[in-house]
């Protein structure tokens, strides 16, 4: 069955028409997002949630969503998704953080012009039949310093044209390296040195934790005398009690902000001050922007619900569509790898240790490491997937860390999983063959070469004559056939194991029937999804 898409709020026709083009049932309804009753009622029908601002994406609107697999934003902002929510019902969230780049960076530089000619008051002044052109003495931008706080998507395109415009650019950024900085032809610096020498700031990074409100009330104050400040990124970045006040008293020049605090922005410390610009969030608002995001955000959610491919997601690490080709089989064992331990393991688990070696160290680790995780969690939560699986781990307390190292063995590549719990530890390896299938090469540190099924059945004993006989006579007499049947050992006479791949679940009273045997210290039955 195709999948089925709702588009809530209003779209580009031709991003609609790229569902339908890929095959997705597609079902437009640009009010539904707003009629929170009637989106509620329909919701669980769809796979997939394609949304602007409009439509909000709550709690109990994604717990209702019983088939809901991805959500997906037309634009950078995701405020109106419950992330928290999505990330524990396994719903992949995802945005299109480069359809409105430009548009966002030349509003901040229109914004930067505006401020320093005083353009919009200038403009209604002349509307109103006056010609004050001595009222109205503005500033150069050449020469000038700017000062850009974030140095990223955005603020690298306001980067590149300030240089253009021959201002001296100053960037703070945590994630910008020196190499990178003079590449783009701007000197990396720390904040305090950034708010010092600046003329104009302009911010240009999301509104997490560590920069809500980064030019505070003690920040702003380290600003030099007559600086122009600039925010077309997200509103909370700023006191703008404080900023008002520094405005009133003439240390801060300007002020030119296409975002607040509380919006829609009815009301602000900002209005109605003559030196400040205001823009009802414009950045994005632009005919090509509109149509790029609505394009990518059809191509995204197609890619994910036909193919598996995750791009911007948020909530969980991106695959590409050409990683998806090769990581598949890589995912899939991992899968078995935590599918296994976590069928063994009844005991909370306090730690997980995850080695890659060979050329599997090379791939994308946050994948493969979600896709271990979920097949862990999912013997007792069986609706756990990739997207929720960090989000029940870290809730449960386990500690999830990874090694890689340069391939050690006969196999190009192999995946080794250990788990840790108060009473036992237990690991297990395995790798891809040329075919592509999983296979499982070590259990306990046994080695062994052992195809993977849809059932199976794992036992432990001593490494003594008549296992093979007691598990292939008493399978026979029960009607269970065996498909494939793997021993290994780790000495003689010591530890041994035993892997059976059978055609069906096996009854309950074959599993009894080897227990009475006396020759095994567990007999396991054990399912994966293959």
């Amino acid at each position: 069955m195709a999948p089925k898409v709702l588009v809530s709020d209003k779209l580009s026709e031709t991003a609609v028409q790229i569902f339908r083009d890929r095959g997705i049932e597609v079902d437009f309804d640009p009010t539904v997002g707003k009629d929170k009753d009637r989106l509620m009622e329909i919701i669980g029908n769809y796979d997939g949630l394609a949304i602007r601002s409009a439509t909000k994406a709550t709690e109990t609107l994604i717990n209702a969503a019983t088939n809901l697999k991805v959500i997906g934003r037309a634009g950078i902002g995701t405020d109106n998704v419950d992330k928290v929510a999505a990330s524990k019902k396994g719903v992949i969230v995802m945005n299109t953080p480069f359809g409105n780049m430009i548009t966002t960076a030349e509003h901040a530089i229109a914004m930067m012009f505006a401020v320093a000619r005083q353009i919009p008051e200038a403009s209604a002044s002349t509307h109103a039949g006056k010609w004050e052109k001595s009222k109205f003495m503005g500033t150069e931008l050449t020469g000038k310093t700017l000062g850009v706080i974030g140095a990223g998507n955005i603020g690298g395109i306001v980067c590149d044209r300030a240089v253009g415009l021959k201002m001296k650019v100053v960037a703070f950024d945590p994630f910008l390296s020196e190499e990178k900085a003079a590449k783009m032809g701007v000197e990396k610096v720390e904040l305090e040195e950034l708010l010092h020498r600046a003329d104009f700031i302009t911010l240009h990074v999301p509104l997490i934790d560590s920069t809500r409100n980064i030019l505070s009330r003690e920040n702003l104050a380290k600003t030099r005398k007559g600086v122009r400040i600039i925010n077309c990124a997200r509103g909370g970045l700023v006191d703008e009690e404080a900023l008002a006040e520094m405005l009133k008293s003439g240390h801060v020049a300007g002020a030119a902000f296409d975002v607040f605090a509380e919006e829609p922005a009815k009301e602000n410390p900002l209005f109605d001050l003559p030196n400040v610009v205001c823009t009802p969030h414009l950045g994005a608002a632009t005919t090509e922007a509109q149509e790029n995001v609505a394009l990518q955000v059809a191509e995204q959610m197609s890619d994910y619900l036909l193919t598996g491919a995750v791009t911007n997601a948020l909530n969980m690490p991106s695959v590409t569509a050409e990683e998806a080709k090769v990581m598949g089989p890589w995912i899939k064992l991992a899968e078995h790898l935590g599918a296994f331990v976590g069928q063994l393991t009844d005991e909370p688990i306090k730690a997980v240790n995850i080695t890659y070696d060979g050329v599997v160290a090379e791939m994308n680790l946050k994948a493969l490491d979600c896709a271990a995780t979920a097949g862990l969690i999912k013997p007792q939560i069986p609706d756990v997937n990739m997207v929720s699986a960090p989000v029940v781990a870290a809730d449960r307390g386990i500690k999830i860390s990874t090694t890689t190292q340069p391939k050690s063995g006969s196999f190009d590549g192999y995946i080794k999983l250990t788990v840790v719990t108060d009473k036992r530890e237990r690991s297990i390896a395995g790798t891809v063959f040329s075919d592509g299938k999983p296979r499982f090469i070590q259990i306990k540190g046994i080695n062994i070469d052992a195809e993977i099924g849809n059932h199976m059945l794992y036992t432990t004993n001593d490494d003594i004559p008549g296992i093979i006989g007691a598990l292939g006579a008493t399978m026979g007499s029960h009607g269970v056939n065996i498909a494939n049947f793997t021993l290994g050992r780790n000495e003689v006479g010591g530890d041994a194991i035993a892997l059976l791949y059978v055609d069906n679940p096996i009854p309950a009273d074959v599993l009894q029937a080897l227990c009475d045997t006396g020759l095994f210290h567990s007999v396991s039955p054990m399912a994966f999804d293959v």
